[in-house]
């Protein structure tokens, strides 16, 4: 059996020196091993997501080509599988195959070209390739023989998807007619919740119902709000998994019996999630949702130059979450915490980020708002007794102003110290229904958990409570605090007005979205549907009624703030970034 290596690689999009020379050192280590074959992710020369660089940037795919030349003359007793973006040169059509370049002895014996194009979530390979019609023919080493797929060829099997399959062909059937003894998929494949169970199941049922090898090279990185996990794999001809690379890191994979190390996942990551029924359980997405959140903010300050971050710590769920996790992914010493009270701001919660700022170890100090607030109160009061015009009967000007202040401040320490990004703490739940501030509370270089709700927030800080080396670092005040941003008193109680006095109860609002993302429920569904919350709560269908109402209206209004949300990870089954859902800010949906 020939010795082959699945280099799982983490490229940058356009960057094809970078990308070159990480997939010459993996074909120099791997001659060094004696290897026969080595196989690279999906567009690997390129870098995988790409955006229309090089629709603008033309030069980038002459520079591809002669990157590739360059690889091949090092193929003289290898054999490579190298990804990239190949010109049609025919104006009919698309301007780029996406491909798998075959090189042997330095020339390229075979091109592989992508059938199925994905066009639906994050993935918009329609606008630059074309498809392939027709399967490559498959190659041989040292009588072995080998088919190639790229990445979505895999899922269209009508055995297995039954009647959720989406195209007319299926690659892998279509490909086996050639009886190769190994499939290889190379692909770009981002996490998401419950992704890993179907493709693990996947795979392993084409190996077993076609008796092949089945050899899988994924990439490992963060691009623009995707996580890609890596996790390459392979399987025997039973469907037996034999071998599976690290999670989140790049990996250099020798085997020369198809088996190897199978290297852990995070907890519940292999079990299947239920999209039927929506439950508040969450415990099997809790550790991958932390560490592919932890692994995009490394991902993103180090692509990007930045090494340090500064967050607004509220005492409140949101921005202790956020401090955690940025803790763990760039060190202590490299998060700053800011307090920034009001003059109604609760002892308890000025004391609550002290005491995790404490925890943590990270960098602390506290600004209040009061000696800029003032004046500008004055100055705007001024102002507005000048203007004749109809007012609102409950203003929120003095509301957003001080989460506006607040973000300037963070701003304003960002510029002063050297590869510092401010950080927005925004959650799923709020960004869904606007209940956060342009220019405030949303306003940041990176947004770690707006792909998070705010239930699911609320375990993934009992988890990390429980899970990190270092135990409760947040303080179980935080957790058990109802959600708000302390910017106004309740004259009836007296007391700073919660999150789900304005809005409706973060159960309730969870629920409606998963229900919407997952079952494409409208006004109607919700209403005549029953909810899981209504098992738990007795709540009158005039109840019922008003917070679906508000949640639409909230969300009508608030689809311009999805787009101006910073770049973000997407963790969840689906989302409202726009990497993947593109509503248009002017609609009616209802």
């Amino acid at each position: 059996m020939n010795k082959v290596v699945l280099a799982q690689i983490n490229t940058i999009a356009g960057n094809i020196s970078y990308n070159e020379e990480k997939i010459i050192n993996c074909i120099i280590q791997a001659k060094k091993q004696n290897a026969d074959l080595i196989i690279f992710p999906e567009l690997a020369l390129m870098g995988y997501p790409f955006g229309d660089i090089f629709m603008r940037h033309k030069s980038i795919i002459t520079r591809q080509l002669k990157s590739l030349e360059k690889i091949a003359a090092l193929t003289n007793d290898i054999t490579a599988l190298i990804g990239f973006a190949e010109p049609t040169k025919n104006t009919n059509k698309k301007p780029f195959y996406n491909s798998v370049a075959v090189i042997q002895n330095g020339k390229i014996i075979n091109t592989v070209r992508k059938r199925l194009l994905p066009n639906y979530c994050e993935f918009n390979d329609y606008r630059y390739f074309e498809p392939s019609d027709k399967m490559s023919e498959i190659f041989e080493i040292n009588g072995e023989k080998y088919g190639v797929l790229v990445c979505e060829d895999s899922f269209n099997d009508k055995s297995f998807f039954k009647d959720e399959c989406i195209y007319s062909i299926d690659p892998v059937a279509e490909i086996m007619e050639q009886k190769p003894d190994t499939l290889i998929n190379c692909s770009c494949s981002p996490t998401r919740c419950g992704k890993e169970y179907i493709k693990n199941a996947l795979f392993s049922s084409i190996a077993s119902k076609y008796n092949v090898n089945y050899i899988y090279v994924n990439q490992a990185g963060y691009a623009d709000n995707l996580c890609f996990d890596g996790l390459s794999r392979i399987y025997d001809k039973n469907g037996n998994l034999t071998l599976r690379g690290k999670i989140f890191e790049e990996d250099f994979i020798t085997t020369d019996n198809l088996k190897g190390n199978i290297n852990p996942i995070p907890i519940g990551m292999k079990e299947k999630i239920d999209f039927d029924n929506f439950k508040l359980d969450y415990k099997n997405d809790l550790d991958r949702t932390y560490k592919s959140i932890v692994f995009a903010i490394k991902e993103y300050f180090r692509k990007n130059g930045f090494k340090k971050a500064v967050l607004g710590l509220s005492g409140g769920l949101d921005s202790s979450i956020c401090a955690v996790l940025l803790t763990d992914a760039l060190g202590k010493e490299n998060v700053w915490g800011i307090s920034m009270p009001s003059r109604i701001t609760s002892a308890e919660s000025k004391n609550d980020a002290k005491s995790l700022a404490a925890n943590l170890g990270i960098n602390f100090f506290e600004i209040p708002l009061a000696e800029a607030l003032d004046p500008l109160k004055s100055m705007l009061g001024f102002a507005f007794q000048n203007v004749k015009s109809e007012k609102f009967d409950k203003s929120t000007t003095i509301e957003n102003l001080q989460a506006r202040l607040r973000a300037t401040i963070l701003w304003s320490v960002s510029n002063e110290y050297k590869q510092m990004l401010p950080v927005a703490t925004s959650d799923k739940s709020e960004a869904y229904i606007g209940y956060a501030t342009v220019n405030g509370d949303m306003s940041g270089g990176f947004a770690p958990i707006a792909d998070v709700t705010k239930t699911k927030l609320f375990a993934l800080g009992e988890f990390l409570n429980q899970n990190r080396k270092i135990k409760n670092v947040i303080p179980q005040a935080i957790l058990e605090k109802p959600p708000g941003a302390e910017l106004k008193i309740n004259p009836l109680t007296g007391k700073t007005v919660c999150a789900e006095e304005e809005n409706m109860p973060y159960e309730f609002l969870d629920e409606i979205i998963w229900y919407i993302e997952t079952q494409g429920f409208g006004f109607d569904d919700l209403l005549n549907h029953k909810f899981y919350y209504e098992l738990e709560h007795n709540i009158s269908i005039e109840q019922k009624k008003e917070w679906i109402n508000k949640f639409f209206w909230k969300s009508k209004c608030a689809v311009y703030k999805w787009h101006i949300m910073p770049p973000s990870v997407v963790t969840d089954v689906h989302s409202i970034n726009s990497v993947e859902y593109r509503q248009p800010i002017i609609s009616g949906v209802y």
